[in-house]
């Protein structure tokens, strides 16, 4: 039974209306048919037939009332959408259509939001810890560093030079503190550990007369030809047997190495003694040109030396 449509009129059957959409959309399709056809009101005819003999084309037949409904919907924009205009409502429409991506959008930029502040934060407490850490290292930790060193150096400097040189440093220390320059402050107490360091070694400088290496050796100077300066090649050597490098100045160039082996300068009594003892067997029997006790700063020599040494020969 067809359903009765308000009015009491009988709705279209879906079939119908369909082909009067598809009447109407053809319509639109056929730019120029249109332009030409409903141009004139009194050309609607030749519009309907034209339209007949397009869908029988198609093996459609399309009655006459479908073919007028269709023209006169097409007149009447029916089975057109027109978008709403813009408002409030259809704003706030479209922004709930398209939540999940604004949500997206939002939390994006959320996101970016707290990893600015977060770097941010960062930086800004990480520049107000090395503050504080610098803070703390100028007034607490360099000057318990300096007051622990001194002690100890009180401790092991046992010769007056040693003593002076432990006083000297600390001083420098102090006044670097003081002064507020932590970079000067921090070397100058790695100058006091170095110095302990130093005060505590213990070492013989032997005289070295193995097999195929030199026990001594000359110069002649530059400025006096006629001269000759003397040096007794020695090492450094701990209780237990080690060979320690150490820094020591040439006086040729002034310069400073690190080296297991150097000569020192004698006069040529001490040299001739040492050259006197190696030439009867090869071996120097008295090979101890002296000694560094704990607490002092240089060796105590067992034979006379001059000032001076080289690292190469």
């Amino acid at each position: 039974m067809a359903d009765i449509a308000q009015g009491g009129a009988a709705a279209p059957k879906l079939d119908e209306l369909m082909l009067a959409m598809d009447v109407v959309d053809t319509l639109r399709h056929q730019e120029g048919l249109v332009e030409k056809a409903l141009s004139e009101d009194s050309r609607d005819a030749t519009l309907k037939e034209r339209l007949r003999t397009l869908y029988e084309g198609q093996g459609l037949k399309v009655s006459d009332r479908i073919l007028d409904d269709g023209i006169r919907a097409l007149k009447e924009s029916r089975f057109t959408y027109d978008p709403a205009p813009p408002s409030f409502a259809r704003t706030m429409a479209l922004l709930w259509v398209g939540r999940a991506m604004v949500a997206k959008v939002v939390a994006g930029a959320l996101v970016a939001l707290i990893m600015l502040g977060g770097v941010t934060y960062w930086r800004v407490t990480s520049a107000e810890r090395a503050s504080e850490a610098a803070r703390i290292e100028m007034s607490v930790t360099l000057p318990e560093t300096v007051d622990t060193a001194e002690a100890a150096l009180v401790t092991e400097a046992l010769t007056s030079d040693a003593k002076a040189e432990a006083e000297q440093r600390v001083a420098a220390a102090r006044a670097a503190v003081a002064g507020g320059n932590a970079a000067a402050a921090r070397q100058a107490v790695a100058a006091l550990a170095d110095l302990r360091a130093t005060l505590a070694q213990t070492y013989e400088l032997r005289i070295v007369s193995r097999p195929g290496e030199r026990t001594g050796v000359f110069r002649v100077p530059d400025v006096n030809t006629q001269a000759r300066n003397y040096y007794l090649i020695v090492e450094a050597v701990t209780p237990s047997g080690d060979a320690l490098k150490l820094p020591i100045t040439s006086e040729e160039d002034g310069t400073v190495k690190t080296v297991d082996k150097w000569g020192v300068r004698v006069p040529k009594a001490t040299y001739d003694k040492v050259a006197a003892d190696k030439s009867d067997d090869g071996i120097v029997e008295d090979n101890i040109l002296g000694e560094k006790p704990r607490g002092s700063l240089a060796p105590v020599y067992e034979m006379d030396v001059l000032a001076g040494a080289i690292t190469s020969w």
